[in-house]
C-alpha cells in the first residue's frame, strides 16, 4: 500500500474506527507478553537491581553528603528511580517497534485497513502496562530497603506523572524504531541519550557539587525536575515549578515527536 493510499485508508476511519483498532491491537501485544513472558524480565528486575544497587553501594557516602546515612539515601533516591524507570523502560518500545518491522509484522498490519496511528498507540499503552508493573516491584522493594510511604496520594500523583512523560519519550523511540533497521542500533541510541540525562540530573545526587554549566543543564533537565517533584509529593518540599515544567516538557515532547513517528510510520517503505 502506497503512503498516498495509507493516508486516505486512515482518513476515512471514524474516531470509533480508531478505538477499537487500538484495542485489537493492544489486545494482540499483551497476548504476546503473556506467550513471551521473558519479555517482561526487564520490568521485573531491572527495579531489584537498580535499587539494590544505589541503595547499597552508595546509600552510606552520599547519606552522609545529605546529612544523615543510608536511611536518608533511600528517601532520596527512591522517588529518584520513579523517574529513572520512566525513562530507560521507554527505550524498549523502539527496540520493539524496529524487531516488529525486521520480522514482517508491520507490514501485515500496513496492508489492513487500520488507522495507521493506532499500531502506535497501542503499542505505547501496552508499554505503559509494563511500566507501571515496574513501578510496583520498585516501590515493593522500596518498603523492604526502608522507603517511608507517608504520602500514599503523593505516590500515585509521582507515578502518574511518570507515566506522562514515559509516553512522550516513547514517541522518540518509536520514531528511531521505525528509522533505524536494526534494533540493536536503536538499543545504542537510547543508551547515548539515557545516559547523559540520568546521570546529569538530581535522580542519583544532589547537584549543588556540580560545575556551573552541569547545573545549568541539571536544571532543565526533564528527569530532574521528574524526581525533583516526585520527592516533593512523596516526602515533602516545593512542587509546583518542577512539576510544571516537567508537564511542559511531555506536551512538548508529544506535540512534536508523534506527528513525526506516525507519518515516518506512514511513510516507510
Amino acid at each position: 500500500m502506497s503512503a498516498a493510499a495509507a493516508t486516505v485508508t486512515d482518513t476515512r476511519i471514524p474516531l470509533r474506527g480508531h478505538l477499537r483498532h487500538t484495542g485489537a491491537l493492544m489486545r494482540r501485544n499483551l497476548l504476546w507478553i503473556r506467550q513471551d513472558p521473558e519479555s517482561m524480565m526487564d520490568a521485573v528486575m531491572m527495579p531489584i537491581v537498580f535499587t539494590l544497587l544505589f541503595v547499597y553501594v552508595f546509600g552510606g557516602s552520599v547519606g552522609q553528603a545529605l546529612g544523615g546515612g543510608h536511611d536518608e539515601y533511600v528517601q532520596y533516591v527512591i522517588p529518584g528511580m520513579i523517574a529513572m524507570m520512566s525513562m530507560t523502560l521507554s527505550q524498549g518500545v523502539g527496540t520493539g517497534f524496529c524487531q516488529d518491522f525486521n520480522s514482517g509484522v508491520m507490514d501485515r498490519f500496513r496492508s489492513l485497513p487500520i488507522g495507521r496511528g493506532s499500531v502506535l498507540i497501542a503499542k505505547v499503552a501496552v508499554e505503559i502496562t509494563r511500566m507501571i508493573f515496574a513501578m510496583t516491584v520498585l516501590m515493593i522493594v522500596a518498603v523492604l530497603v526502608g522507603f517511608d510511604i507517608d504520602n500514599w496520594g503523593g505516590m500515585f500523583a509521582s507515578v502518574g506523572l511518570s507515566v506522562v512523560f514515559a509516553s512522550s519519550i516513547m514517541w522518540g523511540f518509536l520514531t528511531l524504531g521505525v528509522i533505524m533497521k536494526e534494533a540493536q542500533a536503536v538499543q545504542q541510541t537510547g543508551f547515548l541519550i539515557l545516559i547523559p540525562l540520568q546521570f546529569g540530573s538530581s535522580i542519583f545526587a544532589p547537584t549543588s557539587s556540580m560545575p556551573d554549566w552541569l547545573q545549568t543543564f541539571t536544571d532543565y533537565n526533564p528527569l530532574s525536575t521528574l524526581a525533583d517533584t516526585a520527592r516533593g509529593l512523596m516526602i515533602g518540599g516545593p512542587v509546583a515549578h518542577d512539576l510544571w515544567v516537567t508537564v511542559a516538557w511531555s506536551v512538548a515532547i508529544t506535540a512534536v515527536m508523534a506527528p513525526v513517528a506516525i507519518h515516518k510510520f506512514r511513510t516507510k517503505n
